[in-house]
């Protein structure tokens, strides 16, 4: 059970999945520890496999099945990272994806999906759609489904994200923050946190136009996301419940950021530091940099989430 022996699980999915992904680089920028009087160090995620950090949850989920469920693959319904991630890792296990997407997801996402030799199944661009028609294809297929972040083996994988940024960095970080948006990747840096690094606090960054996990630890309950609206298009979905018992007793804070600052980090990103990375990449730094007078003189880990951008629609 995860959270019963989060250390022990974290360190089995790593061990797992070891082959099957990039140890990605950690990376420093003297202008922006200047510019905040911190050091930061950013996990880079967006030069992960498939271009996001979710290839590590898809591949713990894909190699912890059983040997008769590994044949009749991997189902799942993402709009972006978590599909790639799983129809690769599926791919490197020999067995069949079917990826349920809505007909509105990036062209750039789905063609990727389909590179890695997974079916694509569309669907209209709505949470009951896609839940619908994926139930349609685990019965037509009998696939397990793999959900992109409500799901042990996944935040367990993600986990190993945070795990390797601590061993990385060597000394202890004050801080750890990622996004929101499904909180896999969040709860699992709370795991690996409270497992190899526990005094290191762990805060998120959040779109002001996709709030709704700052609101759920407001009320101290699930508040579902309705009507998002943020170029952070991977930090689009709402809590689940596991991520959810996580995130409640893990994540001292989340910051709400604006368009124009995630616009603005990302920016950064690719100028000052010539790294590719999506709006929802860049969140969490927009984040650090809002509440730069808090975090003046401490050591900040960042985990940037993701790289794929659709290069005709970038936002500067």
């Amino acid at each position: 059970m995860l959270t019963s022996k989060p250390a022990e699980t974290i360190q089995n999915a790593h061990q797992r999945i070891r082959t099957y992904i990039h140890q990605t680089p950690v990376l420093e920028s003297r202008q922006l520890n200047e510019m905040l009087n911190a050091r930061v160090y950013f996990k880079c995620e967006n030069l992960q496999k498939v271009g996001a950090f979710k290839m590590r949850g898809a591949a713990n989920a894909v190699f912890s099945l059983k040997p008769e469920e590994r044949q009749k693959g991997v189902a799942t319904h993402s709009s972006g990272n978590h599909a790639q991630a799983l129809a690769l890792a599926a791919r490197l296990a020999g067995i069949p994806a079917y990826i349920v997407m809505p007909r509105t997801a990036p062209k750039v996402k789905v063609a990727a999906v389909q590179g890695y030799g997974a079916e694509v199944i569309f669907c209209e661009p709505t949470l009951a759609a896609r839940e619908t028609t994926l139930q349609e294809v685990v019965e037509r297929t009998g696939a397990s489904f793999v959900h992109p972040y409500n799901d042990d083996r996944v935040i367990a994988g993600q986990a190993t994200a945070a795990k390797e940024l601590f061993e990385q960095v060597k000394e202890p970080l004050d801080l750890v923050m990622t996004p929101v948006g499904g909180g896999g990747l969040l709860s699992g840096t709370v795991l690996a946190a409270r497992s190899f690094s526990p005094a290191t606090k762990v805060w998120a960054g959040e779109p002001a136009g996709a709030d709704d996990a700052y609101r759920s630890l407001q009320e101290g309950s699930i508040v579902p996301q309705t009507g998002p609206n943020t170029i952070a298009d991977g930090l689009l979905t709402s809590l689940g419940d596991k991520t959810f018992a996580i995130i409640s007793k893990g994540v001292e804070q989340i910051i709400l950021v604006s368009e124009e600052e995630i616009v603005e980090a990302m920016r950064f990103l690719w100028e000052r530091m010539k790294l590719v990375v999506e709006p929802s990449g860049a969140v969490p730094l927009a984040a650090a940099i809002r509440e730069k007078q808090v975090l003046k003189g401490k050591r900040i880990g960042i985990i940037i989430s993701g790289g794929n951008v659709d290069l005709g629609k970038l936002p500067f």
